[in-house]
């Protein structure tokens, strides 16, 4: 018979309860501050109902009523420099850390309110309701709050979608020097999703402070969590990651104060993440102000016995038993926040012309202005104002035959020398002698705690870069080891980095660059070898460069690390092991935005090309003699950045063009600027844009197929004489 020893975790995983003698034991200070927080939590709630039931608010209203007890004692554990993030039902936790961060020594359930805290209120009411004076000016709504004055570092409706983000914030603070701690709030339902568990993975390993506040309120949507796991007690996930974990009872604002002041105590002490579960239930629907049970998925009886355990009831309860304060003065509490609510909201508000007494309508003058709609997808560059710019055009420093991974690799190290935020993650980054091809090459040694390999986890680890980012405090480098992976990280990078500037107001910069390499030609297959700049180039939000020399890696990627937006900086197998012009000492240019380069004029037909194709186009041009051709290297890939200027003083010489890339015909970046030209320069035509891809398969292992699949010279050359012969 085997041996059978039981085996247990080597972290704790306990339950904490508040007994009756806690509760008496507890500051009265510490108790008041929690019933006021709550009563200025669940009137704003109810005000939210109440708009939301009279048709004033344009999309969701994720209501968290009844699940306030575990905002509430978590938040009265933390400080402003402490950051959290939230999910879709969020209002609560972004209430609970915006009114610690007004009061920090506590509010007081029976003053009135201030006018700092009336500010927080009508600007969260106005931000859900789509409104101007919201936090994000309406961008954000309900599912996306930010005030990063207060560490509420914005609230995600993507399941699971903030929480790389809060490992992000976490290692910033401790990167900084700082005991801070990251908290990131979601529900039972982000459990089971692929980048929580990912980067509670990637949180341990690292050990940084970060709390994973799991509030089980029994229901993803109408899926009980005894249908969508086999181990319901949610907070069994943190030590099978070697997470410290607690569980407690939600509903007890009280125990979840003590149980996340021993996972604060826990994280600020050095010892790595913890995970809290706080069993809740949310008294209405998924959304709006309708039950469970009006749906069918719960009972009556169920949601009256949890409305029984009411956050307010026990906490009024208490208060009242110890005699701190009257029954009267806890019904005085909430119906003096209810009124203030109804103020509030009253500004935002007016009769409805024409309507029936009483019918409302939001004040035309506080909605947005339309023209307002794209501001923000992008940043101005004013943070290039002072770069040391370079034209563009030639060479205007010195330079000498370079190895392109030479280049890669000497930029980073000086970018990383003059800039102590720069910190470079990614698979294997820290070893091989610069990672898979060399681009890292002794930053690891040099840059001791700032060259990060990371597990293979891409959503995790791009996430959490997007939340270095957004905290602005360094700025994070990410590698992709191949730019097919980026599908594995779709979300962090198209719904989040992407994104986050313009949905949480335009304002706020996210400097983050990720370095994506193409390997077509190199046998690696369908899944190693896209070219992903058709995909960027359809998402807002992203700036794309394609360097073909040395120099011009040198100078893009300066630019780069300085611009306040997100960048994709693309890499080409065929270049690394290519020599070309770059720089002797100077390292330091930046190469301007916007600006491509003319690699060689014509006055037949203008050629648009970029990253390693240039070489093939230059080289099909160089053997025939019937097309003189222009040819121009794109370098900027993004609608906001392509150089239309030089198209456009090509195209007024030539008037026909050919867009020539590499990639397959589906995933095309030339498909979205054919159709950009044909509306631009449609006067200038004398032909339709013509254009060179590579097949609608994706590259093959067989070297044949693999040839087939993509474009190099020989296609260029064949539409040249296509060409000719018109």
């Amino acid at each position: 018979m085997p041996q059978h020893s039981p085996l247990t975790p080597d972290v704790p995983w306990v339950e904490v309860v508040a007994t009756e003698a806690d509760w008496d034991a507890a500051d009265p200070d510490l108790l008041r501050a929690a019933y006021a927080q709550l009563v200025w939590i669940r009137a704003f709630e109810q005000q939210v109902l109440d708009l939301a039931g009279a048709g004033l608010i344009h999309g969701p209203a994720h209501s968290s009523i009844g699940q306030e007890g575990g905002a509430v004692g978590s938040a009265l554990t933390l400080g402003t420099a402490d950051t959290v993030n939230g999910s879709h039902r969020g209002h609560h936790q972004f209430l609970a850390k915006a009114l610690q961060h007004l009061a920090p020594k506590g509010l007081d359930p029976l003053a009135a309110p201030d006018e700092e805290l009336r500010e927080v209120l009508l600007r969260t009411l106005a931000e859900i309701c789509g409104l101007d004076r919201g936090w994000s000016h309406g961008r954000g709504g309900s599912m996306h709050l930010q005030w990063k004055a207060a560490g509420a570092m914005g609230t995600n409706a993507i399941v699971g979608g903030g929480v790389p983000q809060a490992a992000g914030f976490a290692w910033t603070h401790r990167f900084s020097g700082t005991d801070a701690v990251s908290v990131t709030y979601f529900g039972d339902g982000a459990v089971n999703i692929g980048s929580t568990l990912e980067t509670m993975n990637l949180a341990a390993a690292w050990s940084l402070p970060v709390c994973f506040f799991i509030e089980n309120n029994q229901y993803a949507v109408s899926t009980s969590v005894h249908e969508a796991t086999g181990e319901p007690r949610l907070s069994g996930r943190g030590p099978g990651f070697g997470i410290a974990s607690w569980k407690v009872d939600g509903m007890d604002p009280l125990a979840t104060y003590l149980a996340m002041s021993e996972a604060v105590a826990h994280m600020r002490a050095g010892r790595g993440p913890a995970v809290v579960e706080a069993d809740t239930y949310r008294f209405f629907h998924q959304n709006g102000g309708f039950a469970g049970s009006a749906f069918g998925y719960r009972e009556k009886a169920e949601e009256k016995a949890w409305r029984a355990r009411d956050p307010l009831t026990q906490t009024a309860g208490h208060l009242q038993r110890r005699g701190l304060l009257s029954a009267e003065e806890t019904d005085a509490a909430l119906a003096q926040a209810k009124a203030v609510m109804a103020e509030v909201a009253g500004e935002l508000l007016e009769p409805l012309p024409g309507g029936k007494p009483g019918q409302q309508r939001i004040r035309p003058s506080e909605w947005p202005d339309a023209s307002w709609v794209d501001v923000g997808v992008r940043g101005d560059l004013g943070e290039l104002d002072d770069a040391p710019l370079v034209t563009g055009v030639g060479h205007e420093v010195e330079v000498r035959d370079t190895p392109f991974i030479e280049a890669v690799a000497r930029v980073m190290d000086r970018r990383m020398e003059t800039d102590p935020g720069v910190v470079v993650m990614g698979e294997d980054v820290h070893r091989l002698n610069g990672g898979t091809n060399g681009a890292t090459r002794g930053l690891a040694d040099r840059h001791p705690g700032r060259v990060l390999g990371t597990p293979i986890s891409e959503n995790a680890f791009t996430g959490l870069a997007c939340g270095i980012a957004l905290d602005g405090r360094a700025r994070p480098v990410v590698e992709f080891m191949y730019a097919d992976f980026m599908w594995v990280a779709a979300d962090q990078l198209f719904n989040q980095v992407g994104k986050a500037r313009h949905m949480y107001g335009g304002t706020g910069g996210v400097p983050l660059v990720l370095r994506s390499k193409v390997a077509m030609g190199t046998g690696y297959g369908s899944q190693h070898s896209m070219d992903p700049a058709g995909v960027f180039a359809t998402q807002p939000g992203w700036r794309i460069v394609a360097p073909s020399t040395p120099y011009d890696y040198v100078g893009l990627m300066n630019t780069a690390l300085r611009c306040e937006d997100p960048v994709v900086v693309l890499e080409h197998v065929d270049l690394y092991g290519s020599t070309g012009p770059g720089p002797v000492d100077d390292l330091d240019y930046c190469l301007p935005v916007g600006k491509a380069a003319v690699r060689r004029e014509g006055g037949d037909v203008t050629i648009l090309t970029y990253l390693a194709m240039t070489s093939y186009v230059l080289e099909a041009v160089a053997a025939q003699d019937d097309v003189d051709a222009e040819v121009i290297d794109l370098r900027w890939l993004d609608r906001a950045s392509i150089d239309w200027e030089t198209i456009e003083a090509s195209l007024a010489k030539t008037n026909q063009v050919l867009i020539a890339e590499q990639g397959a015909v589906g995933t095309s970046y030339g498909g979205w600027l054919a159709d950009e030209i044909q509306r631009r320069f449609f006067d200038l035509l004398d032909a339709p844009v013509r254009r060179v891809t590579g097949g609608e398969a994706s590259p093959s292992i067989s070297k044949v197929l693999e040839r087939a699949a993509i474009a190099q010279a020989d296609e260029v050359g064949a539409a040249l004489a296509e060409i000719a012969r018109y």
